[in-house]
Parts: C-alpha cells; structure tokens; sequence
C-alpha cells in the first residue's frame, strides 16, 4: 500500500494505492465529474484508491485535477517502479454508446502524452480542458509513455469517460505479472 500527501498553498491531498486491488474506490475531490471519471478508472484497472482533495474551488478547478494528477502518478510510480516480472505495454479501445477511445501505454519510466481528444467546453459544470491537464500530470509524474486517440463520438460526458476506461484497461494489462519478462527492457533497466 502506497500513501502518498501533497500540500500547496493551492490545494492539499492524500492518495492511498493499492497496486493489485479489487477496484475500490474511496474518491472525494469536491468536483462531482472528475470523481465519477477516477471511480471508473479505479473500478477497472482494479487497483484500490482513497483520494481526498481539498483545493482552491472558489478561483477555479484546475488546481485541484492537476495536483490529483501528479499525486496519483505519484504514487503509481512508487507501486510500479523499477519494473521487473509484469507486462509493461498495455493498450485497449473502449467504448460507450457512440464514443471510442485507444490508450497504448509504456511504463517506460519516461514521461511523455500525447492527447488527441477533439472535446471542449463543459460537461456539467466541469471545463473540459481539465482533461488533458489531468492526464499530463499523471503521465508526466507516474512517468510513462501515454497515448490517447479518439476514434469517434459527439458527447463529451462519453468521450471523456472512454478515455478514463481505456487508460485502466491499458494499466491493468501493463502490469499484468509475468514471471518471465525479468526487466522487460534491452538496456536491462527501466
């Protein structure tokens, strides 16, 4: 079990993390959207997850989904790294209703996104561009290679949510046990 705690003066959270859990979600972050994409996250990459984050919600939300962000990778980082003996490559294409969403990822211990989602505006009260900012902080502080493509969709709700899935299905598989990988690297180090 991972725990994690990070105090700004903009915002102050705690992430417990348990790699190889049963998908339970304990999330409260004050933004009603964003804790509904981390529970669905949670519930199917199968790790266990307590967040509590208060922020500065009276300027605006974007303080809060970063540093969740970073704390998350944060905490990831330390139950994945150094990789030996799992999978390390993940992907998945998920779908909901009309939407599609692929996430290939490397824990390649390097930090690296690319974001090709077409979504703007609000769902809810949420901005929208939060989104990219959630996942940039977890790529970038987990770190690994994160990739995520949209195929197709109209409801930003959908296309969102896919993207959250994706990238728990393309996790789960990336860390998958497997005895014989050893350090799944040429260079012998990652």
């Amino acid at each position: 079990m991972i725990e994690i705690t990070r105090e700004t003066k903009e915002t102050k959270i705690s992430v417990v993390l348990e790699l190889y859990g049963k998908g339970e979600a304990k999330i409260d972050t004050g933004i009603g959207f964003f804790d509904h994409m981390l529970e669905a996250f949670v519930k199917h990459s199968q790790i266990n997850l307590r967040v509590v984050c208060q922020g500065d919600r009276h300027i605006d939300d974007h303080h809060s989904v970063e540093d969740v962000g970073i704390v998350i990778g944060q905490a990831l980082q330390k139950a994945v790294y150094p990789v030996r003996q799992i999978e390390r490559f993940g992907n998945a294409t998920v779908v909901m209703d009309e939407a599609s969403v692929s996430c290939d990822i490397d824990l390649s211990n390097r930090g690296f996104l690319v974001f090709e989602l077409p979504i703007g505006g609000k769902v809810g009260e949420f901005d929208v561009e939060l989104v990219e900012e959630f996942f940039r902080a977890f790529a970038l502080n987990m770190p690994l290679t994160l990739h995520l493509i949209y195929n197709r969709g109209k409801n930003r709700h959908h296309i969102i949510e896919a993207a959250f899935k994706a990238l728990a299905v393309a996790l789960r598989r990336a860390v998958t046990p497997n005895e014989h990988a050893g350090i799944p690297s040429t260079k012998g180090v990652l």
